[in-house]
């Protein structure tokens, strides 16, 4: 019995100790970061300066040297950014938070964005998007980081005249999560890398030299960002020829989150309308601390609803400043219109959006059909559950359905 309590005694102290140690680490990683931040920005500045030609004419082989060292000074302030985001993720710090996202809106900008890296490298880069896909319960700007950083790798590790995939469908074994994937037809990772690759500092010892831009700490973050949202990442690759990473995220149900406002006392409302709000900022970028506006006013517009009538969708997400929030009023159209009022007059109380943004509200009403009286309660909330999950895609007007934009849809 001594034995066992000096060892138990033993094993917490070892216990403390590494949590004090990963602790100073973590501390230290952060505050060394932090301090970095300022001199690199210095760099920056001034070498920004000197290109743009605000200091004076530089000659062409001067601009060429500039020019390096810019990209270099882009490439420690990304490094700086992965150990930051790797010291939170290790302390449990990481953070999402999750809104209603169109995942070919996500898909669609992270092209845009790797377009110019992969065309300089003469690599083909494409998109296709399964047309079934509803809304995904995701962190926008964390997704984005995700797809720019896998569609970055396979872009580095393909050779000219390659090609890259970035691809969203869902499968009917796991109907509740759409599965992302980005496929390169690159030199592949070799099967004892695989199981290593997503960890922490983990490089390939098959990648060329010149091809390591990073800390390693890429993967291993969007496999904590991925896992924050309750998916998972994985890789399957063939050394040669080329490698596939997917993840999962989950979709946005409105099934569940409606049904107290679609049905009460075991029968269907008899009407609904959609009602949308956005606030848009003044100024682009938006001034002060926009943020806190638009969450002041999404707490008041929940104060404007009856709570057993009417529901406050979580908000949604579209690219630029502009909040939009929908609401589902177990109504008419005249008595959204009341709504309507109470909730304008509501609003522009607020002293932060008055000076901030303006506000704009439309209704729609739920058009419900003939729905099959026979059918059970529980089908007939979904097929309005349905359409209003359609209401809401369509109001927010996916750019990925618009003609000529390169995106190959599939069912």
């Amino acid at each position: 019995m001594r034995y066992a309590v000096e060892r138990q005694g033993l094993l917490r102290s070892l216990e403390i100790a590494s949590k004090q140690q990963l602790e100073f680490k973590n501390h230290f990683l952060s505050h060394v970061s932090h301090e970095l931040r300022t001199p690199l920005t210095c760099i920056h500045q001034y070498v920004t300066l000197l290109l743009d030609g605000l200091a004076g004419p530089v000659t062409p082989e001067q601009y060429d040297h500039l020019k390096t060292v810019l990209k270099s000074v882009n490439q420690l302030h990304a490094m700086i950014r992965d150990l930051l985001e790797a010291t939170r993720a290790e302390s449990g710090k990481l953070r999402v938070e999750p809104r209603c996202v169109s995942i070919g809106e996500l898909m669609q900008q992270a092209v845009a964005m790797m377009r110019p890296a992969a065309q300089g490298r003469q690599i083909g880069l494409e998109m296709g998007l399964d047309s079934r896909i509803p809304l995904v319960y995701a962190d926008p700007d964390r997704i984005l980081e995700v797809l720019i950083n896998l569609t970055d790798n396979a872009i580095k590790f393909t050779e000219a005249e390659g090609s890259v995939m970035i691809k969203a469908c869902m499968t009917e074994t796991d109907p509740s999560f759409v599965y992302v994937s980005v496929t390169d037809t690159g030199r592949g990772i070799g099967m004892e890398a695989q199981p290593l690759i997503f960890e922490r500092l983990y490089q390939d010892p098959d990648s060329v030299d010149n091809n390591r831009s990073g800390l390693g700490l890429g993967l291993f973050i969007c496999k904590e960002l991925v896992r924050l949202h309750g998916g998972r990442i994985w890789v399957t690759s063939d050394p040669g020829h080329g490698s596939i990473f997917s993840f999962t995220l989950p979709l946005y149900s409105l099934v569940k989150l409606l049904a107290p406002v679609i049905a009460y006392e075991e029968r269907l409302r008899a009407a609904f309308v959609l009602v949308r709000v956005d606030l848009a900022p003044l100024t682009n970028p938006p001034r002060g601390n926009w943020r806190e506006t638009w969450k002041q006013c999404l707490e008041t517009l929940r104060r404007c609803v009856y709570l057993d009538k009417d529901l406050v969708l979580p908000p949604m997400w579209e690219s630029g400043a502009t909040e939009t929030f929908f609401v589902l009023a177990s109504t008419d159209m005249a008595g959204a219109t009341i709504m309507t009022t109470r909730i304008r007059e509501q609003l522009e109380r607020l002293a932060n959006l008055k000076t901030k943004g303006t506000l704009s509200i439309t209704t729609a009403p739920v058009e419900l059909g003939s729905l099959d009286p026979t059918q059970s309660l529980e089908i007939r909330v979904e097929i309005v559950a349905g359409r209003v999950t359609e209401m809401i895609m369509a109001s927010m007007d996916r750019k990925q359905k618009s003609p000529g934009n390169g995106v190959k849809h599939f069912n």
